[in-house]
C-alpha cells in the first residue's frame, strides 16, 4: 500500500528432537518502539532490500543468527499495522540445528522459545489494554509473557497455515 513503511520479520522454528519450537525475542525496555514487548526478529528494510534479505540480515543484527543457520520455507500474508503505517512480511525460517544466539544487548533483552503445541493451544481472540488504550487483538499469554498486536497476529496466521497443512520436525 503507498505510504506505508516496508518490513520483514523472521519466525524462526527450531526443530529440537520431535518438538518444533518458536523463537521470538523481548524488546529491551530502552528502545523507542515498542518497548519491552515479544516480537519475533526483523525490522524495517533497506532501500531496495527484498523482504527475505530484510528479515535474515535483521534475525542476524538481533540474534547472531547467520542466514546459513535458516532454512527459509516461504512468506506468510503481510500484516499491516494499525498505529504505525508500518507493512510487515513475515518469513517461517526452521533452524534444523540448535543454534548458539547472542543477541544484540541494546535491542533484546531475552531470547525466548515456546513449544508450537503449547502455542496453538494458548491464542485466543479478545480484547486486549495497554497502555490505556483497548484492542481486539489475538493474544498469547506464555509462562509470564503476553504476545500481541502485531505480532500476534502474524502467530495466529502461521498456526492457520499449519492447521492446513502442518510442519514435521525431520530434515528435507
Amino acid at each position: 500500500m503507498a505510504g506505508e513503511v516496508a518490513s520483514a520479520v523472521l519466525i524462526p522454528v527450531l526443530a529440537r528432537g520431535p518438538e518444533l519450537r518458536v523463537v521470538f525475542t523481548k524488546r529491551t525496555d530502552t528502545l523507542s518502539r515498542h518497548a519491552g514487548e515479544i516480537s519475533f526478529p526483523g525490522g524495517l528494510a533497506d532501500d531496495d532490500e527484498a523482504p527475505a534479505a530484510t528479515a535474515l540480515r535483521e534475525a542476524e543484527e538481533e540474534l547472531g543468527l547467520r542466514p546459513s543457520e535458516v532454512d527459509l520455507l516461504g512468506a506468510l500474508p503481510p500484516v499491516h499495522t494499525h498505529v504505525s503505517g508500518i507493512m510487515i512480511v513475515p518469513f517461517v525460517g526452521m533452524l534444523w540445528r540448535d543454534p548458539a544466539f547472542t543477541p544484540n544487548p541494546d535491542e533484546i533483552d531475552q531470547v525466548l522459545e515456546f513449544p508450537l503445541r503449547d502455542l496453538v493451544s494458548a491464542g485466543s481472540e479478545r480484547e486486549f489494554e495497554h497502555e490505556g488504550q483497548r484492542f481486539h487483538t489475538f493474544v498469547y499469554d506464555m509462562e509470564g509473557h503476553v504476545i500481541w498486536g502485531a505480532t500476534a497476529r502474524i502467530l495466529w496466521s502461521f498456526i492457520d497455515l499449519l492447521r492446513a497443512a502442518p510442519l514435521e520436525a525431520t530434515e528435507a
